[in-house]
């Protein structure tokens, strides 16, 4: 379970940002009406969703960019080469550019809360920690400063028991390289935690589903892919799977002879896959491969409810940047109740479609904004920021207004136009 996540000095973020999933403590009426949104865990109550509205260029991306970024240093840092440049910009204003990027994230894994952070250049890793919540109060399991020192022994610092032969790992990892992720690989049990919650607990973008469990999550809702569909205008009226032996053609070696290089005679693999056929209104007996015959906008339906399926019954964390582009705003609506209706499946989207601000939806502290600054960096706030908004209010009509600062000023007349033509 994600708790929050805090960046600072990341693309277009400046100063700390934090996305927090405690919720607020809201007693109306309508937040009451709304008590699927959140669940209980951890001796507090926290959001299932949150979307984050905004115009172009404002900063939605970053916050989706440095989750993924976060997710993957975790998972792949260990195979960093020495010399190697880490894959994101800082702030590039006010001399930001030439100070480390903050990364911090708080999740619960096993029972336990955590809190993971480390801070880099583009070049190295500069700080790294990790924490723990035995009780109120947070206890150290490890820290890393490589500024206060050259060896090992004075760059980290571990609490007692908290890793077998800490100093080993430390030897390996480079500074290039985060200690968890080196860890991990070094078969110490605490990091292999904290690595598989990166891995399999927290999606950022739509992951792919083995076929055995996509199977398995196909056969048991099926009947809800459907009702889906047909609300995304589609006629398809069922969908059956087969399991089929296809043949893949390997690319030919070449083969030396004399001074010319020839290729051999390509060679035939082959290998199981699942095929999706539907069948539509029209022609029920004919079938179409879903991957292959149908629109993307149905294949990226059906594949983005079988990765919600799996968060929603498992209770895991989805982070998705522009999650409903090109879906109606029904369907959009339904797969967010699709998580609301989950046990403590939680959701972080980012969206252009105003009529999900709608304070009957989402409690104000699920609506969040977006706003660059005039410094050129994002400004991050929910709806409950402004205390004067009440909820018998429109919010999205508010939002269009420009009430919340967080929607695009551009000028559109067709006058304005012309003149860009020259006329």
């Amino acid at each position: 379970m994600l708790l929050k996540f805090s960046i600072s000095n990341f693309y277009s973020v400046k100063d700390t940002l934090t996305v927090d999933f405690e919720a607020e403590r809201i007693s109306t009426e309508g937040a009451k009406v709304l008590a699927d949104n959140v669940f209980s865990g951890n001796g507090k109550k926290y959001l299932k969703t949150i979307g984050v509205f905004g115009p172009n260029a404002s900063g939605k991306t970053s916050i989706y960019k440095a989750l993924l970024f976060c997710s993957r240093l975790v998972l792949e840092s260990h195979m960093n080469n020495e010399g190697s440049v880490f894959n994101f910009m800082p702030f590039k204003f006010d001399g930001y550019h030439e100070k480390p990027s903050e990364f911090c994230i708080n999740f619960i894994c096993d029972g336990l809360e955590y809190e993971y952070s480390f801070s880099l250049t583009r070049k190295e890793i500069v700080s790294e920690s990790l924490y723990y919540y035995p009780g109120k109060r947070k206890a150290k399991i490890f820290t890393r400063n490589e500024q206060v020192g050259k060896s090992k022994s004075e760059i980290f610092s571990f609490a007692d028991g908290s890793f077998v032969k800490p100093m080993d790992v430390a030897q390996s990892t480079g500074r290039n390289t985060l200690f968890i992720s080196r860890a991990s690989q070094m078969d110490r049990e605490l990091a292999k935690k904290i690595y598989n919650f990166f891995l399999t607990e927290l999606y950022v973008g739509v992951p792919n589903i083995p076929d055995e469990y996509a199977l398995n999550l196909f056969k048991k809702n099926k009947a809800l892919l459907l009702k889906a569909l047909k609300m995304a205008d589609s006629d398809i009226e069922d969908i059956e799977v087969r399991r089929e032996r296809v043949n893949i053609p390997v690319p030919p070696a070449y083969l030396q002879l004399g001074r010319n290089m020839i290729p051999s005679i390509p060679a035939i693999d082959s290998e199981t896959i699942l095929r999706f056929l539907t069948t539509h209104k029209r022609s029920p007996n004919i079938k179409f491969d879903l991957y292959a015959e149908e629109s993307a906008g149905t294949i990226q339906i059906f594949y983005l409810l079988l990765v919600l399926l799996d968060i929603c019954k498992r209770g895991k964390t989805l982070i998705v940047d522009e999650f409903d582009l090109s879906l109606h705003t029904e369907l959009a609506q339904f797969i967010i109740n699709m998580v609301h209706a989950s046990k403590g499946a939680q959701l972080l989207f980012t969206s252009h479609n105003t009529n999900l601000i709608d304070v009957k939806k989402f409690r104000r502290d699920q609506i969040c904004f977006t706003n660059k600054k005039k410094d050129g960096s994002t400004d991050f706030y929910s709806l409950f920021d402004f205390k004067d908004f009440r909820e018998n209010m429109d919010a999205e009509k508010g939002y269009l207004q420009g009430r919340f600062d967080a929607v695009p000023y551009v000028t559109a007349s067709v006058d304005e136009i012309r003149k860009l033509f020259g006329e």
